[in-house]
């Protein structure tokens, strides 16, 4: 994983990723309804009620997704400028689509 970076820098990583998403459903005009407090943002598709939780882990430095199939954890790639999964680097933001079309919702412009 590398050096790890200063908590300031994760946790603006984080809070950054976490207002894209917030803005983009709202670009999207999708039925998407979102809750974000102390780092845990929660998505609900409106259509079924199924919920997406995106969390920071500071302890670990990661991202966390929560889907209705899996949990993923994510670190920081300065490299991709975007957080990748740990196992084997798919950018968060494709897996957080995935989830989404899985879910019931559409994917976002991230």
């Amino acid at each position: 994983m590398g050096t790890p970076m200063k908590d300031s820098e994760y946790i603006q990583h984080v809070d950054d990723t976490l207002l894209a998403i917030e803005e983009a459903i709202d670009a999207s005009g999708q039925d998407i309804d979102y809750e974000s407090a102390a780092g845990i943002l929660t998505l609900t598709i409106e259509a079924n009620g199924s919920k997406i939780i995106i969390n920071r882990q500071p302890p670990v430095q990661q991202l966390w997704l929560a889907t209705r199939r899996n949990g993923l954890h994510f670190n920081w790639s300065e490299q991709a400028d975007d957080w990748v999964l740990d196992s084997d680097g798919t950018p968060f933001t494709q897996l957080l689509n995935e989830a989404l079309v899985d879910q019931g919702a559409e994917a976002l412009d991230l």
